[in-house]
């Protein structure tokens, strides 16, 4: 077991989401500390994962854990991919992204999409990276009230992300993937 370990990111929701995915595999998930953000500018999901691990290892010193998620719709040639986060602008918001999400493809039968997330790990003596896909589609109209994020327009099974439980989510997701993927590597 990693006695203590720190989440490369100041998103409340994504570091919930990974302290509970990771709980057996590390002791203590390190939340108050601080750091400078972290200039993603990687061409890839995995690049963008190891910029902020290392960067948070660097400046705590403790075993850090980065992530970078990308939604990936074939309809748009794969965009959002990278530039999830910043989909609808540099400041945007989850709404404005999911309403820019949903002009777009407004009138479109073809919605097949797929999240994938790229989870770097670094320590003073191993570097990785894994990662998660999960397939689905994106809907018509937001629905659900559960997540965070594209979630409520991300099918999978019939049912939205923000549908699901958060037991079920776990089971499918995408970051759900690629954290069972590193408990793997660290066991």
């Amino acid at each position: 077991m990693i006695p203590r370990a720190v989440v490369a990111s100041k998103n409340p929701d994504k570091i919930l989401e990974i302290a509970e995915l990771l709980e057996g595999v590390v002791g203590e998930l390190v939340t108050d500390l601080d750091w400078d953000d972290v200039v993603e500018d990687a061409d890839t999901l995995a690049g963008n994962a190891m910029l902020k691990a290392a960067a948070v290892f660097a400046a705590t010193g403790l075993p850090s854990i980065g992530d970078d998620t990308g939604l990936f719709v074939e309809a748009l040639d794969g965009r959002p991919g990278v530039h999830t986060a910043r989909y609808a602008g540099p400041n945007a918001t989850y709404e404005d992204n999911v309403t820019k999400m949903l002009a777009e493809l407004s009138g479109r039968d073809d919605r097949q999409a797929e999240f994938r997330t790229a989870v770097a790990y670094v320590d003073a003596n191993r570097e990785l990276v894994v990662e998660g896909v999960l397939r689905g589609r994106i809907s018509e109209v937001r629905r659900g009230t559960g997540g965070f994020g594209y979630d409520p327009i991300f099918e999978v099974e019939g049912s939205t992300l923000s549908e699901m439980g958060r037991t079920q989510k776990q089971r499918l997701s995408h970051r759900a993937r690629a954290i069972r993927a590193l408990r793997t590597e660290l066991a």
